[in-house]
């Protein structure tokens, strides 16, 4: 019927949906339709019936788009719909033809009821008051008819026994609130007598409602969906832009450092040829000397021999003297030639020691280069031991600006303990006045992970804002909505954010390890102990500034004993 309607607008040029004209309550063809408010039509006794269940409500909405309306809106017949679907039901009796529009049930029809012969014809319709299925050839009658108009006609889409009745084979019409079953008219008189018991339309009408809520938060979810995977698509987009980012900044770094080695070898080789030089133009220098000398020695040794053989001793003192005073004056000092291999072997000593150096500071480097590497990923899985929260490690140093005028700082910015004496800081705006706390320079806005040891009867562990109070009530870790702090004694912890406390279970550790995921809004304690380590409390909100760790000791009476302390652990 709906493809011989189709075609028939077709031909007509007019394109129509039958759908369109259905009301979305009993999903079939309008039945004396009414338009409330918001536009959208149903039929009379639907929208009644619906509205039915909603009296005690005392507001009236659209089944559709939920638009509310405070008064019971005034139902009035739409005219103009009501002849478009008449025209559209007659057109479709019209239409329908043997040769056009009837087809062989299949095992997975409804067969028409009124077809003779082995082969039935598909039925379109079933009639809720014949109790009969009809193909368009045999439903004609129902649209021609005065008193089968009336008849409730639906779609054929299961067999009218599966509507019946099994006991009464009567057609079900009631719905069981206390058996959740559906039932006919007679088993509320027998079976089910004394159940609460709706009718059929008015149960329809009460789970559609939890179905459009079920749908709104279908929609919600594929909406939440959708925007995830535009973020996904997003964040992989500019992952793999920061890759090639990352690549390119690698290879220029390590061209860079390729470079200066080379430059670096260029001079040291310059520097070995210009001292070469140097140095062979000093030892041919010496050469000529030690020659020239030992020419001389040598012709004195000839004149000294000649000196022996003299006979006139006269002639021989003379001479005598006069070669022992020259021989006496020598340019060349003893031992100026050094051993060449000593002096080379200091130059390739200091180029070897560079290379070690070099090469113990890629070894010291490359693990933590792997590591930070390892951790990088499109979507950031959550670390689950130890090793891999020390993958997200931060180095945090104290604020001495913030802390308490009776807490002392160590050198390294690290630990901080009680004193019983007010430490003689300067006047500075960033101080706690009223509690003993402290915080961190470092404000985080990424995957950060630390831990601290503390000792002492009580202390907390906090993040805060920057522009927390420093005065006043307000200033305390956890009583504000700028701060939140994992409150930490020898029996037991309590989370605390803007004054509300939460008691928090689990294993009692003197180190407490915290994870901020600042982008996820997730910040989790952790209790250390051997390496492990075991979820004390994870707190989900919306960060909107950076968070800067943050400490508190207590007092017990005696907050003032040099064990009192809370340091940030180096890891």
């Amino acid at each position: 019927m709906a493809e011989l309607l189709q075609q028939e607008q077709q031909d007509r040029g007019v394109e129509l949906d039958i759908s369109q004209f259905c009301c979305s309550v009993c999903l079939e063809l309008l039945k004396e339709p009414v338009t409330i408010h918001c536009g959208h039509s149903y039929c009379k006794s639907c929208i009644e019936g619906c509205w039915d269940q909603e009296v005690k409500k005392g507001k009236y909405s659209c089944p559709q788009c939920r638009e509310t309306f405070k008064s019971r809106p005034v139902l009035r017949r739409n005219n103009m719909l009501a002849e478009v679907v008449e025209k559209l039901q007659s057109t479709s009796t019209q239409m329908a033809s043997p040769s056009s529009a009837l087809s062989c049930a299949s095992t997975a029809d409804v067969s028409c009821d009124f077809c003779s012969g082995t082969k039935p014809n598909k039925a379109t319709m079933s009639c809720l008051t014949c109790l009969a299925s009809y193909c368009p050839v045999h439903l004609k009658p129902h649209y021609s008819v005065p008193v089968l108009k009336t008849h409730q006609l639906v779609s054929a889409l299961i067999p009218l026994q599966d509507k019946m009745c099994t006991e009464h084979n009567k057609l079900m019409e009631i719905y069981c609130c206390t058996d959740k079953r559906c039932i006919c008219y007679l088993c509320t008189v027998d079976t089910h007598r004394g159940h609460r018991t709706v009718s059929a339309a008015a149960e329809r009408a009460e789970e559609q409602k939890q179905l459009i809520v079920s749908q709104k938060k279908v929609q919600e979810g594929v909406q939440e969906r959708e925007k995830e995977l535009n973020e996904l698509r997003q964040a992989l987009k500019d992952f793999k832009s920061s890759i090639q980012t990352a690549v390119k900044s690698c290879d220029k770094t390590f061209d860079e450092l390729i470079a200066s080695i080379k430059r670096k070898r260029t001079l040291a080789k310059q520097l070995i040829k210009t001292q070469e030089k140097s140095a062979v133009a000093k030892a041919e220098e010496l050469q000529l000397q030690l020659e020239e000398e030992i020419s001389k020695l040598r012709q004195r040794d000839t004149d000294l021999e000649q000196l022996f053989h003299l006979d006139d001793h006269i002639h021989f003192i003379q001479t005598s003297q006069s070669l022992s005073t020259s021989c006496e004056s020598l340019d060349v000092p003893h031992d100026a030639v050094v051993c060449p291999q000593r002096s080379i072997k200091t130059v390739t000593d200091c180029i070897s020691e560079l290379r070690e150096k070099v090469e113990s500071l890629m070894k010291d480097t490359w693990p933590r280069i792997s590591a930070t590497v390892s951790t990088i990923d499109v979507v950031l899985p959550e670390p689950k031991t130890r090793e891999e929260f020390l993958c997200y490690s931060c180095p945090l140093t104290l604020d001495e600006n913030s802390a308490y005028r009776y807490f002392s700082v160590s050198q390294e910015y690290r630990r901080v303990m009680s004193q019983t004496y007010e430490i003689q800081y300067s006047a500075h705006p960033d101080r706690f006045r009223d509690y003993r706390q402290v915080l961190c320079k470092e404000g985080l806005s990424g995957r950060c992970y630390w831990e601290v040891i503390l000792s002492g009867h009580s202390w907390s562990v906090a993040v805060s804002y920057k522009d927390i109070s420093r005065t006043s009530y307000d200033s305390e870790f956890g009583k504000n909505n700028k701060s939140w702090s994992l409150q930490c004694s020898t029996s037991a912890y309590t989370f605390q954010h803007n004054s509300v406390s939460k008691a928090v279970s689990g294993p009692k550790s003197n180190i407490i390890g915290v994870y901020l995921d600042y982008r996820a809004g997730t910040l989790s304690f952790y209790s250390i102990s051997d390496n492990n380590i075991t979820l004390l409390h994870k707190e989900n909100a919306t960060f909107t500034q950076p968070l800067h760790p943050g400490f508190k000791l207590n007092t017990d009476g005696s907050w003032g004993s040099s064990g009192y302390f809370a340091e940030i652990m180096k890891i």
